[in-house]
């Protein structure tokens, strides 16, 4: 699917700079606020390298049916209407529509907004409203067009969108069918709608805002309950482009500020407003649970951290060889659950990086082997992101692996254990080799270890696993093959 980008490119070819299509993608991301206002389709239209025009984005309002049911993006206009956008482009002034004029089986009326960008006009937007259909606001908020058309001038003026409104970080970002009120210079409230006066009265604000600054309803519902922000008094007042999130006991509302300009000067502002108070609630729960789960993760590392030093302790009080082996065994799987949740404390969700989490166990695996030799393991390759669940399987099937290598293979001599790893998808092939003493016929499955492994690879990471002796160098190699599908 092509972007703006890449019509605009196709068809303007050099007429357009970096910067005009920066501008364009800032319309793009703020123009849907326009068409609800207006109740009215917004087509955006690029001039072509031989003069005609061709449509590069679609706007479709919430609150009025849409005048195009079929996609436009991609077509030229026609040669009736190019005259029109002529004018457009060269006056740089929104040319308003002399009558309605019929598509198909309906009528509709169109305003020509050209696009300006430092002094010269970049593109055309067309606004088109379907006279014949029903809008979600009634007749008596027909404010809301003229807002539009004081934004639809501003955008011919290069003024809009504004260059100082922050990015929203957070969910619940107010549109025209949540809630909007028109405020004056001065702040007072002069138009608002049904859904604007609810958004206000869950708050906590009883009487209704028409004739009221907004400013003073506001902070006397917040003062008793919060420290105000710096930045609310300028989005209720509506003097600068800017978010706000107002929180009481009742409610939580946000309210953005869309100041109007004719010329230089401020004539006043449309807000938007949206009741956030059910997504904060579930927001504030997801943020509760997942720091009770890195808890438990931290909790259970800790436990298991203690169970590890008090079965050292049990194995440095052992006089028996075979007892204090298998107490080392036990140490360090213990050690290795509790690396994998280490790794889980420190995430908000139930997967963890285990590329990082290979390289602390297997380096602490070789550490811990029972081995008088210098012996080193290399992890290479991506393992990428994996559920807990595999991670702890993984974690106890590498730890084997590596451990067997280092204790049965290097009885001699030192080496290297090398890990690789590949990633696709939910498929993870793991392979561990090593340049040691190399695997006996009919011994792979012989020791305990070995049987874990081949259990757990088997029953918890849904794969296979095998043995095999180096052909022309000394040493084994073991493949795994997990499926990763949590």
């Amino acid at each position: 699917m092509q972007t703006l980008t890449d019509l605009a490119h196709a068809a303007a070819r050099s007429n357009l700079h970096h910067e005009d299509l920066d501008w364009l993608h800032l319309i793009l991301a703020d123009w849907q606020v326009v068409s609800d206002l207006a109740a009215a389709d917004l087509v955006m239209w690029v001039r072509t390298y031989d003069g005609r025009y061709l449509s590069v984005a679609h706007a479709r309002p919430a609150t009025a049916s849409t005048v195009h049911l079929d996609d436009v993006v991609n077509m030229y206009i026609q040669p009736s209407r190019q005259e029109i956008f002529d004018q457009a482009m060269e006056t740089r002034t929104v040319i308003r529509p002399r009558g309605a004029r019929w598509l198909g089986t309906y009528s509709m009326t169109e305003v020509v907004i050209p696009v300006v960008r430092k002094g010269r006009a970049i593109g055309v937007i067309t606004r088109e409203s379907n006279l014949s259909s029903p809008r979600f606001l009634s007749d008596e908020e027909d404010w809301t067009l003229t807002a539009a058309d004081h934004l639809s001038d501003m955008i011919a003026r290069g003024q809009y969108p504004y260059d100082a409104t922050p990015v929203s970080v957070t969910h619940g970002q107010p549109r025209v069918m949540d809630g909007a009120l028109c405020v004056n210079r001065e702040g007072v409230v002069v138009e608002a709608t049904p859904n604007a006066v609810s958004c206000l009265r869950r708050l906590g604000i009883r009487q209704h805002p028409v004739g009221r600054a907004l400013v003073e309803d506001v902070t006397e519902v917040l003062k008793r309950d919060q420290t105000i922000e710096e930045t609310l008094a300028v989005v209720v007042t509506g003097k600068a482009a800017w978010r706000a999130e107002l929180e009481s006991p009742r409610a939580t509302v946000t309210m953005r500020a869309l100041p109007l300009f004719e010329g230089e000067e401020r004539i006043g502002a449309v807000l938007l407003t949206r009741d956030v108070s059910e997504m904060r609630r579930r927001e504030l729960e997801l943020m509760t649970k997942d720091a009770t789960i890195r808890e438990i993760h931290h909790r259970v590392k800790n436990n298991l951290q203690t169970v590890s030093a008090l079965i050292r302790l049990q194995a440095r009080r052992s006089d028996n060889e075979e007892v204090r082996a298998a107490l080392s065994e036990a140490e360090r799987r213990v050690t290795t659950i509790a690396t994998v949740h280490a790794a889980l404390s420190q995430n908000v969700d139930e997967t963890v990086d285990f590329d990082e989490v290979a390289k602390k166990i297997l380096h602490l695996a070789v550490v811990l082997a029972k081995t008088n030799q210098q012996v080193s393991v290399d992890v290479r390759g991506h393992f990428g992101k994996v559920h807990a669940d595999a991670a702890q399987a993984l974690a106890t099937v590498l730890t084997e692996l590596v451990t067997n290598s280092v204790e049965h293979g290097y009885r001699d001599y030192g080496g290297l254990v090398i890990v690789e790893a590949e990633r696709n998808g939910h498929r993870l092939d793991v392979t561990v080799s090593d340049d040691g003493l190399g695997i006996d016929s009919g011994k792979a499955k012989s020791g305990l270890g070995t049987q874990i492994v081949a259990t757990v690879v088997a029953g918890e990471l849904s794969g296979t696993i095998t043995w095999e002796r180096r052909r022309l160098t000394p040493g084994t190699i073991v493949r795994v093959h997990a499926n990763l599908d949590s």
